[in-house]
């Protein structure tokens, strides 16, 4: 592989930075899924020992609750969000098929429940691309 198409930073895809360095709020990728960090605490370095890390957080696909302790200069993962826009072609039950603003592709994506009573034929929405999944997340220009 080119040594500039490993740095490329592509949605969809993860980066690494280091576990000291996360923020309450920051994304990050724990078990293979994609989380928002809630907690962290940093403890002292020790004589012998280094930093430790406690990273609570939540998964942003099924809000279930992880944590993990490590090094806090241990390199992390953290998932690079996609948000895309797509116009809902046609609804079928709790499912839309949408197709994408700018590359014209066409798939079915499940209707979140707060959003149900808002979506509609011809209406736009926001989508995000986390990692392999694609999530609706809100309907443009409802109010």
């Amino acid at each position: 592989m080119p040594k500039d198409v490993m740095f490329m930073e592509i949605e969809g895809e993860t980066k690494k930075v280091e576990a000291g360095t996360i923020k309450i709020g920051s994304y990050i990728v724990m078990a293979g899924a994609a989380c928002k960090a809630t907690d962290i605490q940093i403890s002292r370095p020790g004589k012998h020992g280094h930093a430790k890390a406690r990273i609570t957080a939540v998964g942003i696909l099924d809000g279930k609750k992880r944590v993990e302790v490590m090094p806090g200069h241990d390199k992390v993962d953290v998932p690079i969000i996609g948000k895309k826009t797509a116009q809902v072609l046609s609804i079928n039950g709790s499912t839309a098929h949408l197709m994408d603003a700018e590359t014209y592709e066409t798939f079915d994506m499940p209707i979140p429940d707060e959003l149900n009573d808002q979506i509609a034929e011809g209406s736009e929405v926001l989508y995000w691309v986390v990692l392999t999944e694609k999530v609706m997340k809100q309907v443009k220009g409802a109010d």
